[in-house]
């Protein structure tokens, strides 16, 4: 398994000269983390299936996110539907409240937020984990007894999001459309019957894919990400042992936000 070097401990005093090393160590961080997704993609494959230790990961990504993912839909929903209709009433077009909710939270916020929120809460507990198996020598003994930890510990976990990511932003769309209910028709006064004929008029098949995609995709860099920070934390030219888990733990969730954000400006952009 290729891992990170450790440039960086002796930085150059040439402005030029860090300019480059920290693009070499860049280019060669995103080469581990690619080698590292395949390996772990390649071992939910192998024979015999890891069932139980998949259902677990699931257990504790996916069903135990179902709370905090379902409160933060609905008042995202909520929000929405406030910020809309005093929009969209200066323009006469309050009826429209529902399709703007709707399309607001299908193709971008569901997806978007439910990631982000997952990897607060899920994705940093994944990244300390695997950091304090790797410094109490854990990973080191599994080797030791010819378990492969890419195997044991990465592929049920990169499994469970691929499976729960999805699950979780249709939770979010779900709850959201209706905390823009509570908003747009129990607050404010437009007609039930069209705020949902409008949200059927305006939402198709593409826009729901649209986003089942990108959760697919932020389920991957999520887990991998924070996988791939914790099983290197030994590494970090910044920090050993506790410091160095602490450090894996906080790059991990940074780096996994930044990565929605830009991917998901890339997808948008692909799928329009």
């Amino acid at each position: 398994m290729t891992q990170p070097s450790a440039v960086g401990v002796l930085a150059p005093k040439n402005p030029l000269a860090r300019l480059g090393a920290a693009t070499i160590r860049g280019i060669s961080e995103l080469g581990g983390l690619a080698l590292f997704t395949v390996f772990g993609l390649r071992h939910i494959f192998s024979l015999p299936l890891q069932i139980k230790k998949i259902v677990q990961q699931v257990y504790f990504i996916g069903v135990k996110s179902i709370f905090v993912i379902a409160l933060i839909g609905l008042f995202t929903g909520m929000v929405l539907g406030l910020q809309g209709y005093y929009t969209l009433v200066k323009f006469g077009s309050e009826g429209l409240l529902g399709a703007a909710v709707a399309l607001s939270i299908i193709r971008e916020l569901g997806p978007v937020l439910t990631a982000i929120m997952i990897t607060g809460r899920a994705g940093s507990s994944m990244a300390a984990e695997i950091g304090i198996m790797r410094i109490s020598e854990q990973i080191d003994a599994l080797t030791t007894m010819d378990i492969d930890p890419m195997r044991y510990l990465i592929a049920p976990r990169l499994a469970a999001a691929i499976i729960s990511f999805p699950l979780l932003t249709a939770i979010f769309d779900v709850i959201g459309i209706l905390g823009g209910y509570l908003t747009g028709v129990i607050m404010l006064g437009i007609n039930p019957g069209v705020y949902f004929q409008r949200i059927d008029a305006s939402v198709v098949l593409a826009d729901v894919s649209g986003g089942f995609v990108k959760s697919l995709v932020f389920a991957l860099l999520v887990a991998a990400v924070c996988c791939y920070q914790g099983y290197f934390a030994h590494m970090r030219p910044g920090g050993f042992g506790a410091k160095g888990v602490s450090l894996a733990t906080t790059s991990a969730v940074v780096v996994s936000c930044v990565s929605i954000l830009a991917a998901d400006y890339a997808l948008t952009t692909f799928l329009l």
